[in-house]
């Protein structure tokens, strides 16, 4: 699927069983909620905190899911293109950094 069509898919979903979009800040503040529990799960998991019986159903592909679910509602929202933004950073990213990693003795 591309991203373009996620949105759609998104926007869709909105439409048929979310009533409307939550306003930008009520989906930022969601955003950094499930961006928590990302983090939650990425710290339980493959960093030094120990699992507590509660993380055990917690999956970082559905974690995950809800970031990229949320983050193409407030695109939609503000009418950004995420694929279009997406190559664009790409893009900087490439120009900025082609030889930077490559030169970094502490990736090496």
């Amino acid at each position: 699927m591309k991203i373009s069509e996620a949105q759609t898919v998104v926007d869709d979903w909105i439409k048929k069983y979310g009533v409307r979009y939550f306003n930008e800040l009520t989906n930022t503040a969601i955003l950094m909620e499930e961006v928590g529990e990302v983090a939650r799960i990425m710290a339980r998991k493959y960093g030094e905190q120990s699992l507590k019986p509660s993380d055990s159903k917690n999956e970082l592909s559905d974690e995950l899911a809800d970031v990229f679910f949320v983050l193409t509602c407030i695109a939609n929202q503000t009418g950004v293109n995420l694929e279009a933004a997406f190559l664009k950073n790409i893009e900087k990213k490439t120009n900025r950094d082609k030889d930077r990693h490559k030169s970094n003795g502490k990736l090496n």
